[in-house]
């Protein structure tokens, strides 16, 4: 029974030679899910920074964005490293689940921060924190009961940060032409209602195959 997330990335020339150089350089695979921490928490300062809606509005999404993608780069490397340079230490689980959590929290909470449209932006960002949190520990409650993990969505980590990264992208020229941040509000807002389903959906799952032993 395997608890990895499929990624098809993982199986890129790219993703293999950028991981074999960072197993060469001794970094080791929790060193660089803590390194994801901090993209996350470089990516939810640049969201309230956004929020603010100065003149450098525009490049602190493009940074949120950017950043979002460093945080999910780590998160495929840290466990190329782990399993195929065996470098697994021993609480290696840990650093691969609670980093995890924490990294959603601060970039979606900081996205909440970035809505101006409405009055309860940072609401939402804390209700889409949660749901994001609550999916992943449906998940882990699962393999905890022996039943296969189960990464679907639609608002598994992989939909939520496409999501938020299109919507911030998206609201770079937003800004730009309108001074508006309903871009964020509604990737938030999609990402927030996905999850609930989402959790709802694996917790269905769950249940059922639990009644079917």
């Amino acid at each position: 029974m395997s608890n990895r997330r499929p990624l098809t990335s993982r199986d890129s020339g790219w993703a293999r030679a950028l991981a074999a150089a960072l197993a060469g350089t001794g970094l080791t695979p929790n060193a660089i899910s803590i390194l994801s921490v901090l993209f996350a928490g470089l990516s939810g300062f640049s969201f309230y920074r956004y929020g603010q809606l100065n003149a450098e509005a525009s490049l602190w999404a493009i940074s949120a964005a950017a950043l979002i993608q460093l945080r999910l780069l780590c998160n495929l490397l840290d466990g190329m490293v782990a399993i195929e340079h065996q470098k697994k230490s021993k609480t290696g689980d840990v650093y691969n689940e609670v980093p995890d959590r924490v990294a959603d929290v601060l970039i979606l909470v900081g996205a909440g921060y970035a809505v101006t449209t409405v009055t309860w932006g940072a609401e939402l960002g804390w209700a889409a924190a949660c749901f994001a949190v609550l999916t992943a520990y449906v998940r882990a409650l699962g393999s905890s009961l022996g039943l296969p993990a189960r990464f679907y969505g639609p608002m598994a980590k992989p939909h939520r940060m496409a999501t938020l990264t299109v919507a911030t992208l998206l609201a770079v020229g937003e800004h730009a032409y309108r001074g508006t941040t309903h871009f964020i509000f509604v990737g938030l807002m999609v990402i927030t209602v996905g999850s609930a389903y989402t959790a709802l959906r694996r917790t269905l799952k769950i249940m059922k195959e639990l009644e079917a032993r």
